[in-house]
């Protein structure tokens, strides 16, 4: 992937794949992960438009000012096992707050 870019809307990505094609991914989450006892940030995209086989795709993040950045491939394994382990706890966290949050409601 060559070029990442945020669009007006916060929630989205637009990845340059390298064939040259774009892809608008919707941004799922921002988070942090200790590697190698330094934080770093990641992020989770799902294509905007999803088809079943497509995947959740994450990559480290380095930002360049408040709106610009650019997403560097996980390129060593335990690296991403970290990221992805971080992720799915991530979404677990979200699904139990939701569950907590519909028995407060009732």
């Amino acid at each position: 992937m060559d070029n990442h870019t945020m669009d007006n809307t916060p929630d989205q990505v637009t990845l340059t794949l390298d064939d040259g094609s774009e892809l608008t991914c919707d941004v799922l989450a921002i988070f942090p992960v200790n590697i190698n006892n330094e934080e770093q940030s990641y992020i989770a995209l799902l294509p905007s438009d999803p088809k079943p086989e497509d995947e959740i795709f994450l990559y480290r993040i380095v930002w360049h000012g408040e709106e610009d950045i650019e997403l560097l491939n996980i390129e060593d394994d335990d690296e991403f096992d970290a990221v992805s382990d971080a992720f799915d706890e991530l979404l677990d966290e979200e699904e139990l707050d939701e569950m907590l949050g519909d028995e407060e409601e009732e």
